[in-house]
């Protein structure tokens, strides 16, 4: 197979994001002596700038670190959690018993300031200025806007128009929609970050004084309290169809930090696969792997029948687990060790047949007995479906997502994915520029389930960067955009690498599927049964072969599938590889 890009080796630095502007930077600090810490949060801000239909200043992000040397991999985890004063009560006051996908009643604390701060912190060496004044300069002089923004700003100009007039002045100057490739500024959020450095240079002359300061203006200080004044007076349209106000307030973002965790981790023949914890849908990666590990992949050459066939019918069974049993471990027992466990994955491979499952069976783990959700619309006997994020003219939107992979020269690796804060889910807020993440949308309104909505837990987030240790040292750092599919799309990219033996853009480039048997994160909980989507590049046979076994088979473009990209460490050398998909993310180099 050609490769769309070389496989990028070097040995000063590599990093590798969503989008090209975001890539430059983080390079040219690892350039100018910074490290992979300084690198990504830089990164990840200017892609709030140049990405904000996939992610903003007010959304969320995870990030897995390690920081070299004999150190291990930390979980920073930016996922905001749901404000002290909604419950499911306060839904079913409000006569509805399902989380609307937009507006203010979804919107939780902004996790992702707190979570780069927090890498800054303990894994940094610049100031709060330094990493910001990449984001700083796009949004004050312009960025060229991508076609994919332009689109979504075009599909809800009514809405914004109509029900949103803050989000209609940020993103309808003039009454226009931006066209793709002109050049498009955010003056507000521009004041805003250069009122956070302001704040914190005055705060104190070292850098850790600074950098509290920022976080002390952000969570306690000026952010919080616009964030307050407007939730507590606006009422706006949601995906209801009703205007609902929001409980978010000042006290929510005052209590909330973001944490430092160990990763749940999974040992794979070399490799230890690293993910965050089950308040993510991280481990549904490594029980995939736990599935698969009895397979014999090796023997299966990756993109035939029954290679695919395998990895699908072994998603379907972990991603039944993750609805019965994930959520925050903080407000539910998650029984981890019994889900990951080789004795359980054992009985659930009995379950993978010749044909392709089409209920959703989740297991036992330690004899319990799971709860399922009631998902809308689902077929008599049967919980099913996840979606590809989109945006509607309704303002609907399941979010998409960016990511970031980064490595310096002296041993430290990042992978990190932040998203949320999109700027079709929730209105602007006066005087930030910026809208709130609306990840309270993946609660359940429902009480007795692991992810039922409960006042100060985090919502059982799809963000879930990737890490992978090859015989103990720090190796592989990937992930990428994509809702449910984040744990499908890098789990076949792993496969590629690990048992197909291809290098990273290889792999990247390599046809891809996924299945949407398993159910939508987002709402309105769509389900499709058995469904598998697939590029149209595999051949006649592999196909034909797969709707034999059962399996509902849409073919989609030939490039249309995936968006993972990935950096390694590995004999001396630092790699790195991007996903042509999208034709907007880049790795740089040297």
């Amino acid at each position: 197979m050609v490769q769309t890009r070389p496989e990028l080796v070097g040995n000063i630095g590599m990093v590798a994001s969503t989008h090209w502007l975001a890539t430059a930077t983080g390079m040219s600090v690892l350039e100018r002596g910074g490290n992979a810490a300084d690198a990504a949060v830089a990164t990840g801000f200017v892609l709030q700038v140049v990405e904000p239909h996939l992610n903003g200043p007010g959304g969320d992000v995870p990030i897995l670190v390690h920081g070299g040397d004999d150190d291990g991999v930390s979980v920073v985890c930016g996922q905001g959690v749901a404000p002290g004063a909604i419950s499911t009560d306060a839904m079913a006051a409000l006569g509805l018993d399902l989380m609307p996908g937009t507006g203010l009643l979804p919107v939780v604390v902004p996790g992702a300031f707190g979570a780069w701060m927090e890498l800054l912190r303990q894994w940094g060496t610049w100031s709060v200025a330094d990493v910001l004044e990449p984001a700083i300069h796009y949004a004050e002089h312009g960025h060229p806007v991508l076609p994919g923004v332009s689109q979504a700003i075009a599909t809800v100009k009514d809405m914004f128009e109509e029900h949103w007039p803050t989000s209609a002045q940020t993103w309808l100057p003039g009454g226009a929609v931006a066209a793709a490739g002109s050049i498009f500024g955010r003056p507000e959020l521009a004041a805003t970050y250069r009122r956070i450095v302001d704040e914190a240079t005055t705060a104190g002359t070292t850098r850790e004084a600074q950098i509290q300061g920022a976080l002390d203006a952000w969570y306690r200080g000026f952010v919080a309290e616009a964030i307050d004044a407007y939730c507590s007076t606006a009422e706006v349209m949601d995906t209801s169809g009703q205007p609902h106000g929001g409980f978010l307030r000042a006290d929510d973002l005052a209590g909330w930090q973001a944490a430092v965790e160990e990763p749940v981790t999974y040992d794979y023949g070399q490799y230890t696969v690293c993910k965050t914890g089950p308040w993510g849908q991280g481990p549904v990666f490594l029980q995939q792997l736990a599935l698969l590990k009895g397979c014999d992949l090796d023997s299966m050459r990756p993109g035939s029948a029954e290679w695919v066939h395998t990895i699908v019918e072994a998603s379907k069974l972990a991603f039944a687990d993750r609805e019965a049993w994930y959520g925050d471990p903080k407000y539910t027992d998650v029984p981890l060790a019994d889900l990951l466990s080789d004795e359980y994955n054992d009985a659930r491979r009995a379950l993978m047949g010749e044909t392709a499952a089409l209920e959703l069976v989740p297991g036992r783990p330690g004899g319990r007995t799971p709860i399922m959700p009631r998902y809308p619309d689902a077929p008599e006997g049967f919980v099913a479906g996840a979606g590809e994020p989109t945006v509607a003219a309704t303002g609907e939107t399941r979010g998409d997502t960016c990511h970031i992979d980064v490595a310096d020269k002296n041993g430290m690796m990042i992978s990190a994915t932040p998203s949320g804060g999109w700027f079709q889910a929730s209105p602007t807020i006066p005087g930030l520029g910026f809208c709130l993440s609306t990840r309270g949308q993946m609660f359940w309104a429902e009480d007795g389930l692991p992810n039922s909505l409960r006042p100060g837990a985090r919502p059982r987030t799809t963000l879930s960067p990737s890490f992978a240790l090859r015989d103990g040292k720090p190796w592989l750092a990937f992930g990428t955009p994509g809702g449910d599919f984040q744990d499908q799309w890098p789990l076949h990219f792993f496969l590629n690498v690990v048992h197909g033996r291809m290098n990273l853009q290889e792999a990247l480039d390599y046809p891809d599927f996924h299945s949407i048997h398993m159910p939508n994160s987002f709402y309105p909980r769509d389900t499709h049964p058995g469904h598998l989507l697939m590029e149209d590049r595999y051949d006649a046979a592999v196909v034909d072969e797969l709707r034999r076994r059962g399996h509902l088979l849409e073919l989609q473009g030939g490039w249309s599938i995936g968006r993972t990209s990935a950096v390694a460490r590995e004999d001396g050398w630092l790699r790195g590889a991007a996903n042509a998909r999208g034709a907007q993310a880049y790795a740089a180099g040297r």
